[in-house]
């Protein structure tokens, strides 16, 4: 499920599935994008936080184009303890991969993995994103 800003709408909350992973998507050629991440982030639950919730920056192999501050978004992946993953959507072999890796992540999240929790997971994610 796709939407471009939050809070969700009330309409159908009966009908929505359970939140496993909250993916905020930050296209570094676009304020705009960070700036509704930023007040998107507001309406997160604070549980959230703890494993389930990345930061996905797309159009990072045009860093030319860049009107994105990377520290603010480092500094995001820091502030919510969540994972920031770097892309470029425009490459079929990188976007295959960070499907693929978005997919795992889901399938932890869900708990579908036994012996990974979200938790877990969300911390081997930063230890690994240090080195």
């Amino acid at each position: 499920h796709l939407t471009t800003s939050l809070p969700l709408s009330s309409e159908g909350d009966h009908l929505r599935p359970r939140i496993d992973l909250i993916v905020f998507v930050i296209d570094i050629k676009s304020k705009y994008s960070l700036k509704n991440v930023e007040a998107s982030l507001a309406h997160v639950d604070a549980s959230f936080f703890l494993g389930k919730v990345c930061f996905l920056v797309t159009g990072v192999g045009r860093v030319n184009y860049c009107s994105v501050d990377m520290n603010a978004i480092w500094k995001l992946g820091e502030v919510y303890c969540s994972p920031v993953l770097y892309c470029e959507l425009e490459l079929e072999g990188i976007r295959n991969a960070t499907a693929q890796r978005l997919l795992r992540m889901l399938q932890i999240c869900a708990g579908h993995i036994p012996g990974v929790s979200a938790l877990s997971f969300g911390t081997l994610m930063r230890n690994s994103s240090n080195d």
